[in-house]
């Protein structure tokens, strides 16, 4: 069975009203998250024109950390994330809700007019 129609039958039974148990809810918000993060990071290295070998530099992490950051295959705890904002020179902004999931870093330098 296809990606795409694996979705649509999701869609199809939580329109039926099939309800996801608890901790499928609970692993679908997580991995939104992470995926938030990873592409918030990626984008202001990206920005920043580093690449991950230089980023890790900056931050004291190695190059893997990094990757396994942008990929979404590990969750960073606070001091890591604190490590990351001072990194890209930038801070950090997280926003949680119920459906929607916001990160971005928000540069320290602003444009002089």
């Amino acid at each position: 069975m296809s990606h795409t129609r694996w979705k649509t039958l999701r869609e199809r039974k939580l329109a039926e009203g099939y309800t996801e148990p608890d901790d499928v809810i609970d692993a679908r918000r997580e991995i939104r998250l992470s995926m938030a993060l990873a592409q918030a990071v990626y984008d202001r290295r990206t920005e920043l024109g580093l690449t991950q070998a230089e980023l890790a530099e900056r931050a004291g992490l190695t190059q893997a950390k990094i990757s396994r950051i942008e990929g979404s295959d590990t969750v960073p705890t606070l001091p890591l994330l604190a490590k990351l904002a001072e990194a890209l020179d930038a801070t950090l902004n997280i926003a949680l809700d119920a459906e929607d999931t916001r990160v971005n870093f928000s540069s320290h330098q602003t444009d002089a007019a």
